[in-house]
C-alpha cells in the first residue's frame, strides 16, 4: 500500500471518532452562545454564512453542482429537515432552558427509531431489539423524571423542541439515505444550506431580540460554520452515502457521554448518579437494538 493509500485509509477510519467528537461540541456550542443570541436568528446567520462558504469552496475546487430537479428537491428536504428542524429544536430547547447534556442524551435516541424504522421495512422486531427499546427507553426515564418541577429544565416546551430536533434528524438521516443520489458533499451541502436558511430566516425576523455581539457570540459562530457546518455536517453526509443509516446513527449513542462531560467541565452542568445510569443504561440499549438489526 502507498503512503497516499495508508493516509486514506487511516482518515476513513477516524472520520467517525472525529464526527463523534465534533457533533458533541454542537450542544455546548448552543449554550455557550444562548445567553447572547435568539435561537433563529444565530441559526440564519450561521446558514448563511455556511452557504458563502460551500459556494466559495465549490467555486474554487470547480466541484460539479448536483443533476436534476429531483436531486436537487431530494437535498432541500433532508437540509430542511438536518438543518433547520434539527438544529432549530436543539437551539430553541437550550434557550428555553434545557441543559446541553439532556438535550443530547435525548436527541440521542435517534439510532433506536432508525434502527426500527429499518427493521420494520426490512422485517421483524427482534427480542433483542425490543428488550434494548426498553433498556433505552428506562435510561432516559431514569435521567429525565428528575428533572421535572418548577423551575426545571424539562417542561412541555423544551421536551417538544427536542423531540422535534430528533425526529427531524431521523427522518432526515433515512430520507437521505433513501433518496439522495451520490454526489460532491461540498455542493450537496450548500443546496441544503439554501433550504435551511429559507425556512429559517422568516422565524428569525420574528424573533424581537438582536444577536449581541462579542467575544462569545462571534467564537460560538466561528466555530458554528468552520467546525459543525463545513466539518460535522459534511461527515456525516459523506458517511450516511458510505454506510447504512443504522450503522452511521449508532455513532449518535456516543455522543450524549461526550457532550455530558463537556458540559461538567465548561458549565458545571451537574452528574448526578442518576444521569449516569440512565445514559448507561439509554446507550447499553440503543447498543442492543443496533447490533440486533445489523
Amino acid at each position: 500500500m502507498s503512503a497516499a493509500s495508508a493516509r486514506t485509509a487511516g482518515w476513513v477510519r477516524a472520520m467517525p471518532a472525529v464526527f463523534v467528537l465534533i457533533w458533541s461540541t454542537g450542544f455546548i456550542v448552543a449554550r455557550y452562545g444562548m445567553p447572547y443570541a435568539p435561537p433563529l436568528k444565530f441559526l440564519a446567520v450561521r446558514f448563511a454564512l455556511s452557504l458563502l462558504c460551500f459556494c466559495a469552496w465549490v467555486v474554487l475546487a470547480r466541484v460539479a453542482w448536483p443533476r436534476g430537479r429531483a436531486q436537487w428537491g431530494h437535498l432541500v428536504v433532508t437540509g430542511i429537515l438536518m438543518q433547520a428542524g434539527y438544529l432549530g429544536g436543539v437551539w430553541a430547547a437550550v434557550r428555553a432552558g434545557m441543559g446541553s447534556g439532556l438535550v443530547a442524551l435525548l436527541v440521542g435516541i435517534q439510532p433506536v427509531l432508525t434502527a426500527v424504522w429499518m427493521s420494520f421495512t426490512g422485517g421483524r422486531v427482534s427480542s433483542r431489539q425490543w428488550l434494548g427499546l426498553v433498556m433505552g427507553f428506562a435510561g432516559l426515564v431514569l435521567v429525565v423524571s428528575r428533572k421535572f418541577g418548577e423551575g426545571s429544565e424539562v417542561s412541555a416546551l423544551t421536551m417538544g423542541l427536542a423531540l422535534m430536533a430528533l425526529l427531524s434528524i431521523t427522518a432526515g438521516t433515512l430520507y437521505q439515505k433513501q433518496f439522495v443520489e451520490p454526489c460532491d458533499v461540498r455542493s450537496a451541502s450548500a443546496v441544503q444550506m439554501i433550504a435551511a436558511l429559507v425556512v429559517a430566516l422568516p422565524f428569525a425576523l420574528l424573533e424581537p431580540a438582536a444577536i449581541e455581539w462579542n467575544a462569545h457570540s462571534i467564537g460560538a459562530m466561528a466555530w458554528s460554520v468552520l467546525a459543525l457546518s463545513l466539518g460535522g455536517s459534511s461527515l456525516l453526509y459523506m458517511l450516511i452515502q458510505r454506510g447504512t443509516a443504522t450503522a452511521v446513527t449508532s455513532l449518535l449513542y456516543l455522543v450524549p457521554p461526550c457532550t455530558a462531560l463537556m458540559a461538567w467541565l465548561l458549565f458545571r452542568e451537574p452528574i448526578t448518579v442518576a444521569t449516569v445510569l440512565g445514559t448507561a443504561l439509554t446507550a447499553a440499549g440503543v447498543s442492543l437494538v443496533v447490533r440486533a438489526t445489523r
